[in-house]
């Protein structure tokens, strides 16, 4: 049974939310970031950097305590405003490719504790820690841990009849992209909702590991810390989309290695041969079309790699991922690189950002050799997160992406 309930977000006027919003700090370039900083004085963005204002760099605690106060500031000025019933959000953006919608939710720490909401990527104790001063600090959370549960057509048809009335907030970003949100605050749909997912077996993180991890870490110091706790508290959950499998886009990240571990291109190349069947393929980009199955692009020529079925065992359901096939059989054995959290070597890329990036890259000189391969599914990844093994780092680029600055949860 997964606990899934409503919660009072603080959030954006709705007359200053498409200015508030912003993607997340990292998708931005620094002539980017200076410019948001420079002429928009309501992005989010002046929260999470809050040096700005001050033309210094903040770091640690010192940075966690500055973006609390520009939080507040924002609260005061009335930027933010918290809203005073508990609510389910409904969220949906869509372009003209894409289309996601789900609900905002506060999701129960325990269930993540216990298992009923599922983890299928490993997460670094140090992130962990920090990501928990961050909350703690700070005392709200803006981006929520992306969950995905199995497709209902009931709940669904739930969903539209919510969406058929007009949206607290509805506008444009300058990606071309429109985002809706809805309020959900009456009885009858809140218990609805709730009451559908109580009967889940299991919710499953698509995004978010170390939010979820973090989270957890916040509900035990805080619980020690206070000696009236009753389990009610807000540190008792985290702020969570959540989403159709359906709506899930899940891209894959490209592999590059920056030498070929001592070989020369006929010594990796027979080494190669031993597990896989090769095809050049000449200087046209080749994709793979099944599972298995591999592009490779080194000294200028597109190869195929065809795993030979006498060359490896599948075990689990992680020895069938590609990502684990292409380190067992090609990245650890062949280019010595055993670290895949850690090693300067080896770099990724989401194929989704650049569909030629395998190619590029190592034509500039950046790398020696390229990989690519099919995205996994979400019957891959939920087998993983079932049988409570871990996948390879940078194995699936999954979306959407929220917006940050939308809703935020306090503790």
């Amino acid at each position: 049974m997964a606990i899934v309930k409503p919660f009072k977000a603080v959030r954006p006027s709705r007359d200053k939310v498409a200015l508030v919003s912003s993607k997340s700090f990292d998708a931005y370039t620094d002539k980017e970031l200076d410019s948001k900083l420079e002429f928009n004085p309501f992005t989010f963005l002046h929260i999470i950097n809050p040096g700005y204002k001050y033309h210094q760099e903040f770091t640690g605690e010192q940075r966690f305590q500055m973006i609390h106060n520009r939080y507040e500031e924002f609260k005061e000025n009335k930027i933010f405003i918290k809203d005073t019933t508990d609510s389910f959000y409904i969220y949906e953006s869509l372009d003209a490719h894409d289309s996601f919608c789900g609900i905002i939710a506060a999701t129960a720490v325990d269930d993540y504790i216990n298992g009923c909401i599922k983890k299928h990527e490993g997460t670094i104790k140090k992130r962990e820690e920090l990501f928990e001063s961050y909350l703690k600090t700070t005392g709200f959370n803006a981006e929520p841990v992306l969950l995905t549960y199995e497709d209902d057509e009931n709940f669904n048809k739930l969903l539209l009849t919510i969406q058929e009335k007009r949206p607290e907030y509805e506008f444009s970003t300058t990606d071309k992209k429109l985002h809706r949100l809805w309020l959900v605050n009456d009885e009858i749909h809140i218990g609805e909702i709730t009451s559908f997912f109580e009967k889940k077996e299991a919710l499953y993180i698509a995004d978010g590991h170390h939010r979820s991890a973090s989270s957890s870490l916040l509900k035990k110091d805080l619980q020690k810390e206070n000696n009236h706790h009753n389990g009610t508290e807000n540190y008792n959950y985290f702020m969570s989309y959540i989403i159709p499998e359906s709506n899930l886009k899940i891209s894959e990240f490209n592999r590059f290695v920056k030498d070929l571990n001592g070989l020369t291109i006929d010594e990796f190349l027979i080494e190669l041969d031993k597990s896989y069947r090769i095809e050049e393929k000449g200087e046209h980009f080749y994709k793979p079309s099944q599972k298995h199955h591999f592009s490779m692009y080194l000294d200028g020529k597109f190869y195929s790699l065809y795993l030979r079925k006498s060359a490896y065992t599948y075990k689990d359901a992680l020895s069938k991922l590609d990502a684990e096939i292409l380190y067992k059989t090609i990245l650890k054995p062949i280019l010595g690189i055993d670290n895949l959290d850690n090693n300067d070597r080896i770099r990724y890329r989401n194929n989704k950002l650049d569909m030629l990036s395998i190619k590029t890259l190592v034509d500039n000189g950046q790398f020696e050799i390229g990989f690519g391969m099919l995205p996994i599914t979400i019957d891959e990844m939920k087998k993983i997160a079932d049988a409570q093994l871990i996948m390879p780092p940078k194995t699936s680029y999954i979306e959407p992406k929220l917006r940050s600055g939308l809703t935020m949860y306090e503790f």
